[in-house]
């Protein structure tokens, strides 16, 4: 059986040249890079801004585990299956972040017989993105320490400096540090941290802004400290905006890639969803509604995080309004669901799969709460019997949800054309797109809308360092703002090993910081962290590379 990278590499790929023409894309209006890859230029926004949007479907799961769900694969296949049925379809993507691709997860651009490529490239450095955004944000950190250091015109409290350095890595040794030490030229000493850049404000603006003016002026807006007086600085205080944003130019701009079988995909920003509000760009988005009849989206991990923050945030700021949505879910991640251990996931266990499937069922009534039609993917693996995936779908059946076998995995396009149908059924139904909560209530009440109505808990409690927080930020109109929870990805809760659908849990938030840029309050719960480390076997030690350049073990 191949591997997914030597599935990648036996593909021949298409001229990105005739990828873009294929979508009435002009030569001037790309900036490429290499054969395979392009950058969309503001020409072509230009161009096309009076066409006529398209259908915009969003592809999410259950709760993820490590027997996987397939989420990436099946918007890729799903891609691919629209081309199948004769639909003019783009995917719209996040980038992978380096810290998962050499830790935990290996490669991050679908799988199988449905994967996005060159997956290389996009695994490692792409176009550059992730890089520009992490200097941008260290930038900004170098300049403010800068200041300090240069006579500290602004009174800028050392103890009270908020933003932080970044790194596209998975490093645990650098998420608390001291700086500035070895004497007077080296800077003024002090506590400093270090947060991965896909969980970065900077990312997040990129991910949200409109243009390229609209980057600038979130970036200015970026809380970075507050002086002795208490009073915040912002890093337009610092002169910092602009010669981010230069940084910024190019990365601001979505990358044009392909599929497996050659149907376009557009690649933009990749915010985390357990940290970060999950979602690839405002940008590529819309791009993609102008350029095809349908765009298909994701957003990481379950539906309680990257979906709930793609309807609340990202369609609320964007105007975006689905009309479809895919929820993911694979016999193996229900059993896993059920405290089966990973190992034996792959076995046929009917019980565990009937304990288990409670967590798709809130999965489900949680994206119905948006008034979206729903669309169940059952995503299948090799290891599946024919009476558990019937199981899966008499479920569907009884929820009253619209369901198809996905085998894109195995079969790329071909094993995606019944759920193809389905979606496209699903988005001629009518939608009454909703965010779950209104943006005229106060922070804590958003909260716990959240974790009352998307993850079930009974209660929120907040900490006294949470209350604290909130108090000071209230000076800067935060109730006017939407939530970005961070919280586990692998439970409905904010405890990792409630798994299922647990009830009667508590919430508890521990701290609750302002991401004025982006637009939004980034609440803290459970032990969730925004510098992961690397696992006991890191992805990292089974990559490698021959003499030809050829590249093994990414995924």
């Amino acid at each position: 059986m191949l591997t997914d990278i030597e599935i990648a590499q036996q593909a021949e790929l298409l001229p990105i040249k005739k990828i873009a023409e294929n979508l009435g894309i002009k030569e001037d209006e790309l900036e490429y890079y290499g054969n395979y890859k392009a950058k969309l230029s503001e020409k072509l926004f230009e161009r096309v801004s009076n066409n006529p949007d398209g259908k915009l479907v969003l592809v999410t799961a259950i709760n993820p585990t490590p027997a996987g769900e397939g989420k990436t694969t099946t918007t890729a296949g799903l891609g691919q299956a629209m081309a199948k049925i004769g639909k003019n379809a783009i995917i719209a993507l996040r980038e992978p972040s380096l810290g998962p691709v050499f830790g935990i997860k290996g490669g991050a651009a679908g799988g199988g017989y449905a994967q996005v490529l060159p997956m290389e490239d996009i695994n490692l450095h792409f176009t550059g993105d992730m890089h520009a955004i992490t200097s941008a944000n260290n930038l900004c950190c170098a300049m403010l320490d800068n200041h300090i250091q240069q006579g500290n015109t602004l009174g800028i409290d050392p103890r009270r400096v908020l933003i932080k350095r970044c790194l596209d890595m998975n490093d645990r040794a650098l998420r608390n540090i001291v700086i500035g030490m070895g004497g007077k030229v080296n800077g003024v000493p002090r506590e400093d941290h270090f947060i991965i850049t896909v969980a970065s404000e900077v990312m997040a603006i990129l991910c949200l802004a409109a243009d390229v003016s609209d980057l600038k002026e979130r970036l200015g807006k970026i809380l970075v400290a507050y002086d002795y007086n208490g009073k915040p600085v912002f890093a337009k205080d610092i002169k910092a905006d602009g010669a981010m944003a230069t940084l910024l130019k190019d990365a601001v701009k979505p990358n044009l890639v392909q599929t497996l079988e050659g149907t376009p995909a557009i690649m933009h920003g990749g915010p985390f969803a357990n940290i970060a509000h999950g979602c690839n760009s405002v940008r590529a988005t819309k791009l993609a509604l102008k350029l095809a009849d349908y765009c298909i989206t994701e957003a990481g991990f379950g539906s309680d995080l990257g979906a709930e923050k793609f309807l609340d945030i990202k369609c609320r700021y964007a105007g975006l309004k689905p009309s479809a949505i895919v929820v993911v879910a694979t016999c193996r991640a229900l059993k896993y669901n059920a405290n089966i251990p990973k190992d034996k996931c792959g076995e046929v266990n009917l019980e565990a799969l009937k304990k288990g499937i409670v967590n798709l069922g809130v999965h489900i009534d949680n994206m119905r709460k948006y008034g979206v039609p729903v669309v169940v993917a059952i995503n299948r693996f090799g290891t599946d019997s024919q009476e558990e995936l019937e199981f899966i779908e008499n479920y569907c059946i009884e929820k009253g949800a619209d369901f198809a076998l996905s085998d894109v995995f195995a079969n790329g396009g071909e094993g995606g054309k019944a759920l193809a149908e389905k979606v496209c059924q699903a988005c001629e139904k009518e939608s009454d797109f909703a965010p779950i909560y209104p943006l005229n209530i106060s922070l804590k009440e958003k909260v716990k809308a959240i974790a009352t109505k998307i993850y079930g808990a009974k209660d929120v409690v907040f900490t006294t360092q949470a209350e604290k927080s909130i108090k000071e930020l209230s000076e800067l109109n935060i109730d006017e703002l939407p939530v970005c929870v961070a919280k586990t990805q692998y439970s409905l809760s904010d405890n990792p090993q409630l798994l299922g659908a647990p009830k009667d849990f508590t919430i508890t938030v521990r701290n609750v910081t302002l991401s004025n840029g982006a637009g939004f309050v980034v609440v803290y719960t459970g032990d969730i962290m925004t510098m992961p480390g690397l696992p006991k076997v890191p992805a990292a030690e089974r990559i490698d590379v021959d003499n030809s350049g050829k590249i093994s073990g990414l995924f």
